[in-house]
């Protein structure tokens, strides 16, 4: 059975919260969708706003290899003939060999929203789809809020798809607009309306059950030939159908033909290509594709995957284009230090006394508040230290940090001196606060021995109370994200003063950036 991928994340995935998208950003993202193989993309609703109608504009100059590009809208207004409707001009306008309206399914909708009679929404569509027919474009009916308008008042609910489908529409699509249906109620209808309709059906589901995805994947198991999402769930309220996991799930778990394998493994990286857009950060618990998705941390776990990746995987990461991660904490083992120091090329065996030796010390550094999950890069400086494989690369001789208010301005500034191979350099820098100003000193004194450091920069920056009721004595954990042109890393600091612990965290992210050059 060939599945049809329909993505709406232009138009229906930027009504999410937090999501702005330009008309560049749009027309980078449906290029990019169209290189992954998606066969078709909503651009948006050109009837709506002026950056939609511009997009569609500037689409028309776009070569689509694989995708086919629609524009959405509704049907006739109530009180318009559908060649007066502005909306069905605009779609003309648009000039996109498809589109996609939606019209009312449940009478709720119809009686007490749009105010009319149940049978001028039957005029309506069907007045709307064969305007658009007869003017060469091919026609997607989206069924809009169909599955609660069919559990309220089954018989009117298939009479609006059969308006749709009489007046020559080329695929139905079913949507469960609120996200509020159950996997069995989603079954159970769509077989009944394939009594009623011969036409291909598709599914467009949300998210406010947390059943979008499973609800698109029964769709299509009880006959529905197309599937509408957006990539990673984005959308209004909880989200859409995340359309990268139902793509999984459909290759992966029910071998359906949507895609081809190759373009599969590209999927992790559309997916942070998306987020990368959209502004949003990359959820690490979406499966297939998040960082966490093949992390393991407990010791156990990690011996059994070691010898057996299918005990706690469920398919092989690279299948999708992500990668195995071994996680470091208080609940690893030996397995865990030997399989992490294997990725930084060093030689550890299990039973190792230097093993065990970096084992008790991370459990001894965790029970005081460290965290080295999201620190990696404290925890390869870590083991190269306990393991000698480590050379300082500058020794701190000592730093001030002096914030003053004065004329109503908070000023801060650190002074420090270091010496690096017997020289010794003092310098001071301003920052926007105490942490930012240790960080430009620091790099100040250290750019005369250390030039490349001139391209790192710090990208996010953490404070965690460890104990709240220790009050202003409490321990705080600084968690450190820094980058340059080829690389992100993260550190860790932990102390009562968040003044030291930031320190902790700053030299660790600056002598991993120092080593990660030495060694290449």
């Amino acid at each position: 059975m060939k599945i049809v991928l329909y993505d709406t994340t232009l138009r229906d995935g930027t009504q999410g919260e937090g999501i702005s998208l330009s008309v560049n950003d749009k027309l980078r993202l449906a290029q990019r969708m169209d290189e992954f193989g998606l066969h078709y993309i909503e651009g948006g609703w050109p009837g709506s706003n002026p950056k939609d109608a511009e997009f569609f504009q500037k689409a028309k100059k776009l070569k689509f290899k694989n995708a086919k590009l629609a524009a959405f809208g509704s049907t006739r207004r109530a009180d318009l003939s559908a060649g007066e409707d502005p909306n069905l001009k605009a779609l003309l306008k648009a000039e996109t060999k498809t589109v996609t309206i939606f019209g009312k399914s449940w009478d709720l909708h119809v009686e007490e929203v749009f105010n009319i009679p149940l049978e001028k929404n039957l005029e309506m569509i069907r007045d709307s789809v064969q305007f658009l027919k007869k003017n060469g474009r091919e026609v997607i009916y989206d069924a809009e809020h169909f599955f609660d308008g069919y559990r309220h008042n089954a018989g009117y609910a298939l009479s609006t798809l059969k308006a749709a489908q009489e007046a020559g529409a080329d695929v139905i699509c079913l949507c469960d607009t609120n996200g509020g249906m159950i996997t069995g109620w989603i079954t159970e209808i769509v077989a009944d309306v394939k009594r009623h309709i011969s036409k291909p059906l598709g599914i467009h589901v949300h998210n406010d059950s947390d059943m979008a995805v499973a609800n698109s994947i029964a769709a299509v198991e009880a006959g529905c030939s197309q599937v509408q999402g957006t990539i990673n769930g984005v959308g209004e309220r909880c989200g859409n159908a995340n359309l990268v996991s139902i793509i999984a799930n459909l290759k992966l778990k029910l071998g359906v033909d949507c895609l081809p394998d190759e373009k599969l493994k590209q999927l992790t990286e559309l997916s942070y290509f998306v987020s990368e857009i959209c502004n949003l950060r990359h959820p690490n618990s979406l499966p297939y594709v998040g960082g966490s998705a093949f992390a393991h941390k407990g010791g156990v776990h990690i011996d059994a995957v070691r010898k057996n990746p299918l005990t706690y995987e469920h398919i092989h990461p690279d299948r999708v284009g992500n990668t195995r991660r071994v996680l470091i904490s208080e609940l690893a083992g030996r397995t865990s230090i030997t399989l992490k120091a294997k990725e930084l090329s060093l030689d550890l065996q299990k039973k190792d006394p230097k093993t065990q030796k970096i084992l008790n010390l991370i459990q001894k550094l965790e029970n005081e508040g460290y965290q080295f999950e999201a620190a990696e890069a404290s925890f390869e400086l870590l083991v190269r230290k306990a393991v000698k494989k480590y050379k300082p690369f500058f020794e701190l001789k000592g730093f001030r940090v002096v914030i003053d208010r004065s004329g109503g301005e908070l000023t801060c500034e650190a002074s420090i001196k270091i010496k690096v191979d017997g020289v010794e350099e003092h310098t001071a820098a301003e920052g926007d606060g105490p942490v930012n100003a240790l960080d430009k000193a620091l790099r100040k004194a250290l750019e005369r021995f250390y030039p490349s450091l001139s391209k790192m920069h710090l990208t996010d920056f953490k404070v965690r109370v460890l104990d709240e009721k220790a009050g202003t004595a409490a321990k705080v954990r600084v968690l450190i994200q820094s980058q340059d042109e080829k690389d992100a890393w993260g550190t860790v600091g932990v102390s009562e003063n968040v003044i030291e612990a930031s320190w902790q965290a700053l030299v660790d992210s600056v002598e991993y950036k120092l080593l990660k050059d030495q060694v290449g």
